[in-house]
């Protein structure tokens, strides 16, 4: 198992990396599924607004691209790109604060991979509720010498 943070560009302000690792990882498995490898990758507006065009023909600015590379339903393989630019300013219009923001969307990447949508309304409400529940299991309880 592998989860992996890189910064492209700016720098993600995340703490608590093992702790945080240990949380996506108990979130996967709740849901039923074993990370394999997992590359979060933190990024300035520009860098995804490019990827966001060319890879999904969207020229809009977004807060995060999730890419599956799952080769198997219960395994979870992928690359999550999030504009730490966005959940900054998501973070102020929401009146929240920006680690909140952070972790409800490194969960919201995760989510996608386990199967979840966001596009129609009640995907959305579905969604929220995920990210929520996801909220309240930080910080996870973490056995001595399981994360690495």
């Amino acid at each position: 198992m592998a989860i992996n943070f890189f910064e492209e560009e700016i720098k993600s302000s995340l703490t608590e990396r093992r702790q945080v690792k240990a949380w996506i990882k108990q979130i996967a498995t709740n849901k039923g599924f074993k990370v394999n490898t997992l590359n979060y990758i933190f990024c300035t507006d520009d860098y995804l607004l490019d990827i966001n065009v060319n890879y999904l023909n969207h020229d809009t600015f977004t807060d995060i691209v999730t890419f599956d590379q799952s080769e198997k339903d219960t395994e979870i393989e992928g690359d999550i790109y999030i504009s730490v630019e966005r959940v900054k300013e998501n973070a102020k219009n929401l009146n929240t604060s920006y680690k909140e923001e952070l972790l409800r969307v490194l969960a919201h990447g995760l989510l996608h991979l386990c199967g979840y949508k966001d596009k129609t309304e009640n995907e959305k409400k579905e969604m929220r509720n995920e990210e929520n529940i996801s909220l309240s299991l930080y910080p996870p309880t973490v056995p001595r010498g399981t994360v690495n």
